[in-house]
């Protein structure tokens, strides 16, 4: 009875390691993406064609968020 409780315990870590990693990879993708959909809208809005700044900013800010996020879950985790 006692290792059968052990067997559950283990086989439930790695679907939640999965599932916490997996969200963590949606997450990323989300804050990319609008970041670079503000910029983008951004540029639009004050008609800079030519020179796409806000798109490259906000892009590149977005990317360094989402990184950030996930080094500090990751040490906050263990």
């Amino acid at each position: 009875m006692l290792s059968n409780k052990k067997n559950q315990k283990s086989t439930k870590k790695p679907l939640n390691d999965y599932a916490k990693y997996s969200t963590m990879g949606f997450q990323m993708g989300a804050i990319i993406f609008l970041g670079m959909y503000g910029g983008i809208k951004l540029d639009e809005y004050l008609g800079l064609k030519k020179f796409p700044v806000f798109t490259l900013v906000l892009s590149l800010l977005s990317v360094f968020g989402a990184i950030y996020m996930v080094i500090k879950d990751f040490l906050k985790k263990k």
